[in-house]
């Protein structure tokens, strides 16, 4: 784990996100006044594609889900102001 200070966080912030995308690095503390203060870590990449259908058959959608629709845009624009 390395250790900057947050003049040098600021100064080389693009490097330091850099390393950290590319695993040269895990985490990097930053300290203020020789104390650390945060810490910067790379975000989990997640596989969206995945995503699709994941809820599938965990719940019902009624048949009649849609029946509100009018009701809601007149709410939105005014009754008779359709987009």
């Amino acid at each position: 784990m390395t250790v900057v200070s947050l003049f040098d966080a600021k100064t080389h912030l693009s490097r330091i996100v850099g390393d950290l995308v590319a695993g040269k690095e895990r985490e990097v503390l930053i300290s203020r006044h020789g104390k650390p203060v945060a810490k910067l870590q790379a975000l989990r990449s997640t596989d969206t594609s995945k995503r699709i259908g994941l809820a599938k058959g965990k719940f019902r959608v009624p048949d009649n889900i849609d029946r509100s629709n009018d009701k809601i845009v007149d709410q939105f624009h005014g009754a008779g102001n359709k987009p």
